[in-house]
């Protein structure tokens, strides 16, 4: 029986409440992709992208909840950590469920970039991430309720735990300041 109280749930349960056809994983997935491709944190502008999926207004409630996911997102995106702590039902849910909200991440992340990345450059290795994204935004009826589906669903939620991060820090991370010369 899944968990109710999940972060994945009790956000999914407030879109659906408020008449918004869209998930958490998408929602999630929109917002690290559009950060990764330097939109930067402005609420203003998460709030307008965000608005084209929800595809009527949110109400306070939804919009604070979206506010907050920015501002999570932004100190994983700016911390320490090497690493995104995906918006994704919990594993008691069935595997083709959580896959399933895999591909929609994946979508919404290719989505967000889009969006935001216009006529950048990338490398070889972001242009790998992209069509790594493309390719696990579809894979959702390959993966098998078994031990082997099971492994090869945490192998990609790991990657896409980590991958994201290449862009931001190619497109996105501010520059490290020069340093300063010393006087001697």
């Amino acid at each position: 029986m899944p968990n109710t109280q999940s972060p994945y749930i009790a956000f999914a349960m407030l879109l659906s409440s408020n008449g918004h056809p869209v998930t958490p994983a998408e929602l999630h997935g929109l917002l690290i992709g559009r950060s990764c491709a330097g939109a930067g944190f402005d609420a203003d502008a998460w709030l307008a992208d965000a608005a084209q999926l929800l595809e009527n207004e949110p109400g306070d409630s939804v919009r604070n909840a979206l506010v907050g996911l920015q501002e999570m997102v932004k100190a994983e995106l700016t911390g320490e950590d090497v690493a995104i702590v995906l918006l994704l039902p919990t594993d008691d849910a069935a595997l083709g469920d959580r896959a399933e909200a895999l591909g929609q991440w994946c979508q919404g992340f290719i989505t967000g970039f889009g969006l935001n990345a216009g006529g950048k450059d990338l490398s070889t290795e972001a242009k790998e991430v992209l069509q790594d994204l493309v390719a696990i935004s579809q894979v959702q009826e390959a993966l098998e309720e078994s031990e082997d589906g099971e492994s090869d669903y945490m192998e990609v939620m790991e990657y896409l735990r980590v991958a994201p991060l290449l862009l931001y820090t190619e497109l996105a991370a501010p520059a490290a300041p020069a340093p300063k010369p010393s006087l001697h």
